[in-house]
Parts: C-alpha cells; structure tokens; sequence
C-alpha cells in the first residue's frame, strides 16, 4: 500500500487523539502529507478510535481526490491548504477539544498567561475567524491566522494545529488544549494578574529555538 509510513503514523495520530479525548465522536481530523506534495486523511464520518488504514483517502498536490476511493473528511479543503501554504508542515490535527472550543465560541485568543504559549510559535494563540466548516473561505481564513504560528483556535468551531509529522501535531493539539483548559479557569477567578510582556516571550521563543534538540 503506497504511503505505507505515513498511514501508520496517521493512525496512530487518529488513535491517539480519541485516547486524549480530544474529540467527540467523528468530529475530529488528521492528514499527513506524501513525497508527493499531496496528503492522506481521514475519510468522512470516521470514528477516530475505528480508523484502518484502507479508511484514509489519498488528495493529489493539486487537490484533486482520485476515484474508488472513501470521501475525504468534510475539512480536507483546510488540511490541503496548509499544506500549501506552510511548507514546515507534515501533519495536520483538527478537533473539537473542550476547552479550546468553549473559547472558541466565545471568539477568544490564549494570549501570554503562560510561557508556554510559545510552544505554538509565538506570542499567544489567535482565533481565526468564522465561515461555514467544509468551506474554502475557511481554509483561506485558517491558514492566514496561522502564520507565524502552528496552532490556532477557529471560532464557533475548535482549535486545530500542525507539525513536522502527524504526531507532533497531535503533541501540539494536546498542549494547546491543556493551555485552553488553564486560560479559561484563570478567566473564572478574574483572569490571570498580569499577561507576560513581548520582551518576555520573544526571549522564551528564542530559548524555544533549542527545545528538545539533542546534541
């Protein structure tokens, strides 16, 4: 089976994200992309925790889905534009997780409460705007609030973040969650004190240049 490596790191991905409880029922998502410039993902309508490899449908650099094949996942159209848009991303996580959700219907960004905030490539974690999920305005929308970041909440939506593998995005997902989660119960004691300068987090995002690198 072509994108033999691939596939099995996407499953893991999609196994991985119903094991965090990431997304509720069929409404998450995830895509790798091939040597190609084109990508796998998950088909529409796919319990996360079910998917097999014979489950991922293959969309062409030019974004065109070959015949005989399962219809790709409503959100493809976004998966597809990342990719062409951000050449540093080799796996796209899209979910509906709790947290990053509840302030995402309240249109709210994660600004620098927590240094951690830099683990998605800058400053804070931005919201893109609203369009109808399935869309290419979404995609359009997505994918411009996700420059100069990996990671992003969508309004009335979700969040959904991206990394150098399908996996790493999966981390990032997870993380971004977490941080949504804390940010919201800061906000129900008055929100956090003080927010961390741009000094202070252009100096975590350096010191984030070598994170996790080994020597």
């Amino acid at each position: 089976m072509a994108w033999s490596k691939q596939r099995a790191q996407l499953i893991a991905t999609l196994h991985g994200m119903s094991n965090a409880q990431l997304s509720p029922g069929a409404s998450g998502n995830a895509s790798a992309r091939t040597a190609d410039g084109g990508m796998l993902i998950s088909a529409t309508g796919q319990i996360a925790s079910n998917v097999r490899p014979a489950d991922l449908v293959y969309i062409d650099s030019a974004g065109r889905i070959p015949d005989k094949q399962a219809k790709p996942s409503s959100e493809w159209r976004m998966h597809w534009q990342i990719y062409q848009d951000h050449p540093n991303a080799g796996g796209v996580l899209h979910c509906h997780s709790r947290y990053a959700t509840v302030l995402a219907c309240q249109r709210h960004a994660i600004p620098a409460f927590h240094y951690m905030v830099a683990i998605a490539g800058g400053d804070s974690i931005p919201c893109a705007p609203y369009a109808l999920y399935g869309s290419e305005e979404l995609s359009k929308l997505v994918s411009q609030t996700l420059i100069g970041r990996k990671a992003c909440l969508m309004a009335n939506h979700g969040q959904i973040a991206y990394g150098s593998t399908p996996l790493k995005a999966l981390d990032l997902a997870k993380e971004v969650e977490e941080l949504a989660a804390n940010y919201y119960l800061s906000l129900q004691s008055g929100g956090p004190a003080t927010l961390l300068s741009k000094q202070e987090m252009a100096d975590v995002l350096s010191q984030y240049a070598d994170y996790g690198r080994q020597k």
